[in-house]
């Protein structure tokens, strides 16, 4: 039986600054699909776990062959529902770390230094425009932890007037429910709510 990632195929570009290994945006596309744009954007918290695929492992600044996540899986299951061919997901920080109380950390550990770990700060204007594609639907599901609210502030100013579909946590508007709950039927319920939420925007 076919998994859903089987449908597609996920590449990424990878790069490293000082000693910290970074992402700066994933491609999940559907196979055998001739699209060239993007019809669905995705902005989530960090890469997590997501990395290069066997033997791609020291090629970097270059779009490889990636191994996707159980996070990029609800995405991909979001595309089928839809028949959407082509996202893009884009982070909040570039900085590839599994542990969220670790990706604190080292965020705040480079606050002051010449690496500029988020697409959305205003010294990566350049970076944003070729990658952001304007006029599709966006999803936003970074989580809702407060100390991503800079980021995610920073994220939204820099998309303002996209059609945003996210599952957002009452009383705090920079905050979108993860798409990878810890309950699978929480899982199951947010791949069905973004799906109604698309089919509307």
């Amino acid at each position: 039986m076919q998994k859903t990632r089987d449908y597609f195929n996920i590449t990424g570009f990878f790069y490293n600054k000082a000693e910290y290994s970074f992402r700066k945006f994933l491609n999940i596309k559907r196979k055998n699909s001739e699209a060239e744009i993007p019809d669905l954007m995705v902005i989530m918290m960090n890469p997590g776990s997501s990395r290069q695929l066997k033997g791609y492992e020291d090629v970097l600044e270059k779009v490889v062959p990636t191994i996707p996540d159980n996070t990029q899986d609800q995405i991909m299951r979001v595309m089928n529902n839809l028949s959407l061919n082509f996202a893009r997901v884009l982070n909040l920080s570039d900085m590839r770390e599994t542990k969220c109380t670790v990706l604190y950390q080292k965020i705040e550990k480079i606050k002051n230094t010449d690496i500029v770990h988020s697409i959305f700060d205003e010294r990566r204007k350049k970076d944003f425009k070729s990658l952001f594609v304007k006029g599709v639907p966006v999803i936003c599901a970074w989580g809702v932890n407060e100390k991503l609210s800079d980021l995610a502030q920073m994220a939204l100013k820099s998309i303002k007037n996209a059609k945003i579909a996210g599952i957002q946590k009452e009383g705090m508007p920079y905050a979108y429910y993860h798409p990878l709950p810890q309950n699978f039927n929480k899982q199951k319920e947010w791949v069905v709510e973004i799906t109604k939420q698309l089919k509307t925007l």
